[in-house]
C-alpha cells in the first residue's frame, strides 16, 4: 500500500513519475488494490492528483501510472476537451479534495485530433455532438499548422498545452491554487507503444519540457 498521500505538487508529480516508470518497464506493483484499501476508502477519499485525460480506451490512468483505489481523481472526455462540467470537476478535486497536482494527459494517435485535422483539411462538418468535440480541438490544429508543424506529436503537444492554458485561465479557483503554490498543472503526452509519458507544459512546477517521465530523462528548457 502507498504511504501517506503527497502534500506538495512536486511530491505528487514524483509519485506519478515513479508509477509510470514502473509501468513502462513492465514492473508494476499494482498498489492500493486490495480489500483493506477498499474498506479504508469507504468513508472518505484523498487522491493525490486530478487526472484530466482523453477517453481513449488505451489511456486508463490508474494502469499506466501504476496507481490504485483512491489515488487519482479522474476526469475524461474525448480529446480532453473541457467545458463547465470538466472545470467544476477539476475545481472539486483541488479545492475540496485537496489534490496538489492536476495533470492533462494527451496521447499519440488520438482519434479526436485526427478527426479534427481531417475536418479542417476537407472542410467537412461532423454529425451530432461530435461536432462540438471537433470545434474545441480546432484551435489547437490551426495553431499547429500556423507554426509550420506537421507531425502527429506536434498536434498532440499543442493541444495539451492549449488545454493547460484553458484550465489555468478559465478557472480562478485553479489559478489561485497555482499562484499560492498549493497546486501545479502539468501537461503530459503519452506514447501508446512505449507506455511512457513526457512533459509538454507545466504551471507551478519547474519541470523540463519534452521530458520523459523516467529517472534518466535528459533535461530540456523549461516550458
Amino acid at each position: 500500500m502507498t504511504d501517506a498521500a503527497p502534500a506538495t505538487p512536486r511530491e505528487a508529480f514524483d509519485l506519478l513519475l515513479a508509477g509510470n516508470h514502473r509501468f513502462a518497464d513492465g514492473t508494476p506493483r499494482h498498489p492500493n488494490q486490495d480489500a483493506a484499501r477498499r474498506a479504508g476508502l469507504a468513508s472518505a477519499q484523498r487522491p493525490f492528483a486530478v487526472l484530466f485525460g482523453c477517453s481513449d480506451s488505451r489511456l486508463a490512468a490508474e494502469i499506466i501510472f501504476d496507481q490504485g483505489l483512491g489515488d487519482l481523481f479522474v476526469v475524461r472526455t474525448a480529446g480532453h476537451v473541457a467545458g463547465p462540467e470538466v472545470l467544476g470537476s477539476i475545481e472539486y478535486g483541488v479545492s475540496v479534495l485537496g489534490c496538489p497536482l492536476v495533470v492533462v494527459l494527451g496521447h499519440d494517435s488520438c482519434g479526436a485530433v485526427a478527426a479534427t485535422r481531417s475536418a479542417v483539411q476537407d472542410g467537412t462538418t461532423a454529425p451530432g455532438y461530435l461536432r462540438d468535440v471537433i470545434e474545441r480541438v480546432t484551435p489547437s490544429v490551426l495553431a499547429t499548422q500556423a507554426a509550420g508543424l506537421s507531425q502527429d506529436d506536434d498536434f498532440i503537444a499543442t493541444h495539451v498545452r492549449h488545454t493547460v492554458d484553458f484550465l489555468s485561465e478559465r478557472s480562478r479557483v485553479l489559478a489561485d491554487q497555482v499562484a499560492s503554490g498549493r497546486t501545479a498543472v502539468v501537461g503530459l503526452s503519452y506514447r501508446l507503444t512505449e507506455g511512457s509519458a513526457r512533459v509538454v507544459a507545466s504551471r507551478g512546477l519547474d519541470l523540463p519540457s519534452e521530458q520523459g517521465l523516467r529517472s534518466d530523462a535528459t533535461p530540456a528548457p523549461n516550458s
